[in-house]
């Protein structure tokens, strides 16, 4: 089954040369996970104050740039994976360095089998 594990964390919790360790122990972990066949895809964001949201109601869209609202933590990146069960997921969830100084949350993905595949 496939998981994303959303990683949510403030954007000042890492001090730059914190950001590169952190980053580096990220990508060998995805390593790790694509060595076992379990790593689909994964990237941190850019920061909340370069995210646009789109709102449609009644037919109207309005665009707003971010950040949105005053929260403490902001989406921070993803990894997408799939493995066995949750508890699978739970497990490479500990391992992520993000997880350390935010949250992970974890959600299985809903298989649709009527969406076109990757990079079509």
């Amino acid at each position: 089954m496939k998981y994303i594990i959303l990683i949510h964390s403030k954007e000042d919790v890492w001090a730059p040369e914190e950001h590169s360790v952190a980053l580096e122990e990220s990508i060998q972990l995805c390593h790790g996970l694509a060595a076992k066949g379990q790593y689909l895809h994964a990237s941190p964001l850019q920061p909340a104050s370069t995210a646009v949201q789109v709102r449609v109601r009644e037919g109207k869209a309005t665009v707003t740039s971010g950040p949105f609202a005053e929260t403490a933590e902001f989406l921070a990146g993803y990894f997408l994976v799939e493995v066995a069960s949750a508890e699978e997921a739970v497990e490479i969830a500990k391992r992520i360095p993000g997880a350390t100084r935010g949250t992970a949350e974890i959600r299985p993905l809903m298989e649709l089998t009527t969406l076109p595949p990757p990079g079509l």
